[in-house]
């Protein structure tokens, strides 16, 4: 598939929940309204639609939230697209708080997972507990290592907070070396209404790579996963610190991804609100062939880049959709 722009349509982001264990300061409010379970589509119309996107070229497939362990029988959708791997998807992975991963780890792995993403903010548990407003680390940490121990790549996601978090991020890189984790540290954006004011969130990467580069040694790595972040080996420990850069650096000339929510709704675009319906397409009864063309045709008006901006003027978020929606 290919957008007007020319550019190839290879990765789907599906968010199966919008619901989430913990409330996450940049991420969500602490007080939320969930969406009806009746709106949310069936595990098996979302293997319909992935399936549908697999077949017209989709090679990566994500599964995020919310936190996606959270739905119930969500296993099935992981061993029904893993069963894809080898036959038209290349890759299957997941991003995770990693509260439920400890339980679910080996049968990741064996309905053909290979790589997790984790979100981590800091290691400190008194400031984890308050940034994700309800959560304990002991628990997160638990999932991340019985991820390890059954074969799982495991890579660390990091949204840099102004004031809070941002002079600890060495003590990530030190702790990620350790064990063998990359670090991918991200900007945070202006998605959803979460309580915060977001000037007061917002650090630009550059600052942060410029302070790591007192003490780590870190050179352009030409790794990549698929998604918009720019590695760096980091000569100390041996892994790759990545920078996801929406805010200080548009990186939309080379998106290659589109975001399904749990509602059916294709997002073509994290920043921006166009999207399309596919759940009453779905439900309209459409042949293989009327789904395909409606995912053809969606794709065709995918936009040029978002519209996040670092000089806002007031700290409103540029959308009102929470980041828990599309999974981010």
């Amino acid at each position: 598939m290919r957008d007007s722009f020319g550019r190839s349509v290879t990765y789907l982001r599906v968010s199966v929940t919008d619901r989430c264990d913990f409330r996450c300061v940049y991420c969500m409010a602490e007080e939320m309204t969930f969406l009806p379970r009746a709106n949310l589509l069936s595990l098996e119309e979302m293997e319909r639609l992935c399936t549908a996107f697999i077949n017209l070229g989709t090679r990566k497939i994500r599964i995020t939230g919310g936190e996606p362990l959270v739905r119930r029988g969500v296993m099935t959708l992981f061993d029904g697209l893993g069963a894809r791997i080898g036959t038209g998807l290349d890759e299957l992975t997941l991003t995770t708080n990693a509260s439920q991963l400890a339980r679910h780890a080996e049968a990741l792995r064996a309905a053909g997972v290979r790589r997790v993403n984790v979100s981590l903010d800091t290691l400190d548990p008194q400031l984890f507990t308050r940034l994700t407003r309800r959560g304990r680390i002991e628990r997160v940490l638990e999932g991340i290592f019985a991820a390890r121990a059954a074969g799982l790549a495991v890579k660390i996601n990091t949204v840099a907070l102004k004031d809070v978090n941002e002079d600890t991020i060495g003590d990530l890189l030190t702790w990620c070396g350790r064990f063998g984790f990359d670090l991918c540290l991200i900007e945070a954006m202006p998605l959803g209404e979460t309580g915060a004011d977001r000037i007061d969130q917002y650090v630009p990467l550059s600052l942060v790579q410029a302070r790591l580069n007192r003490h780590w040694t870190l050179t352009e790595s030409a790794y990549r996963t698929g998604g918009p972040a720019r590695y760096y080996n980091v000569a100390e420990t041996g892994q790759r610190i990545g920078f996801i850069t929406p805010m200080t650096h548009n990186f939309c000339e080379s998106c290659n991804r589109v975001r399904l929510t749990c509602t059916g709704t294709l997002f073509l675009c994290l920043g921006q609100e166009d999207s399309v319906d596919l759940r009453q397409v779905l439900r309209d009864g459409a042949s293989d062939a009327e789904l395909a063309a409606a995912i053809e045709a969606a794709i065709a008006r995918k936009p040029k880049g978002h519209d996040f901006v670092v000089d806002r003027p007031h700290a409103a978020p540029a959308l009102g959709r929470h980041m828990s929606v599309t999974g981010g």
